[in-house]
């Protein structure tokens, strides 16, 4: 038997290419290795306030997204939370057990509730609807980055508590994060970690960027004070960059230096800016090629929802 991997996306924001070396390009490379189902989390995405019919539209703009990233739906399953409804009805089983205390002191709750005047419900729960998604499958590993880590570490808590409750019912997932890929920064602040939330215009390259919008965001990416690269005392902009060029060129650490020591920082956003359109061009062709029969998403779609039921 293989291991299970469950990971999914929130259909909300635009997918940019922290998303696909963080976590698209790692599914592609596990999903003949593991019994993989990759979600749509749309039910996580309802915590805000959505747009009916942009969520929709979202939902399968990501799950063509995922298609033309290289996940076969001949390997593994790729499916909409909300199509499946023992995720949303053992999230329920789940938030009996589960103390409102545990939920209280998770960071992401304490930081989001802090900026708004009225918290809904739906916020606080989160992390046990995450639980459910991934109990449900009875997921060995669940490879999330580490701002999941907390809701992670709930999800073996609450498994634990309900198997010592009623009985050994639920697989405790691993906490090893194995199949994590690159941790990408912001272009505009390389201090905080590239969000698809983030509403700076140059903030992130989406992965549907037309290449003159991927230049211009690249070109205006923080770098720091000194003229040219130094890979060894480079600040965080610098290194941002480079770690983006490395990630989609598959370099060593030897030919990054080799490369890149001494380039000055316009070359070097030239550079990390060609990659990128190199990879997402192709990319971008097979979309369009996914989106043009939207009866073959519908039956994706489908068909993954009832392999996993």
């Amino acid at each position: 038997m293989k291991t299970r991997v469950f990971s999914g996306m929130q259909p909300s924001g635009n997918l940019h290419i922290g998303n696909y070396l963080g976590a698209l390009k790692n599914w592609v490379r596990i999903q003949n290795d593991y019994e993989c189902i990759f979600c749509i989390v749309d039910l996580h995405a309802v915590t805000v306030y959505q747009e009916p019919a942009e969520l929709r539209a979202k939902i399968r703009e990501i799950a063509a997204l995922y298609l033309a990233a290289g996940v076969d739906p001949q390997a593994c399953s790729i499916m909409v939370q909300s199509g499946v409804a023992a995720h949303a009805e053992l999230a329920w089983m789940l938030t009996c057990v589960t103390p409102v205390g545990w939920l209280e002191r998770m960071t992401q709750y304490k930081a989001k509730a802090a900026k708004q005047e009225s918290v809904g419900d739906g916020l606080l729960q989160y992390p046990v609807l995450m639980a459910a998604d991934i109990l449900l499958y009875q997921a060995g590993i669940v490879p999330v980055g580490e701002d999941q880590a907390q809701h992670l570490e709930l999800t073996r808590d609450i498994a634990q508590r309900f198997n010592s409750l009623y009985g050994e019912t639920f697989v405790v997932p691993n906490t090893s994060l194995p199949t994590v890929g690159a941790r990408v920064m912001g272009l505009d602040d390389p201090t905080q970690k590239m969000s698809k939330s983030a509403t700076g215009a140059n903030h992130a390259v989406a992965l549907l960027d037309p290449p003159e919008q991927v230049r211009k965001t690249i070109m205006r990416a923080t770098t720091d004070s000194k003229p040219a690269v130094e890979v060894e005392t480079a600040g965080p902009g610098v290194l941002n960059l480079l770690s983006i060029y490395q990630a989609f060129a598959g370099a060593s650490d030897d030919q990054m230096k080799q490369r890149f020591n001494g380039m000055r920082y316009g070359d070097l956003k030239k550079a990390v800016a060609e990659m990128v359109i190199s990879h997402l061009e192709p990319f971008q062709r097979r979309y369009r090629d996914i989106t043009a029969d939207p009866g073959y998403l519908d039956r994706v779609l489908r068909e993954g929802a009832a392999r996993v039921a």
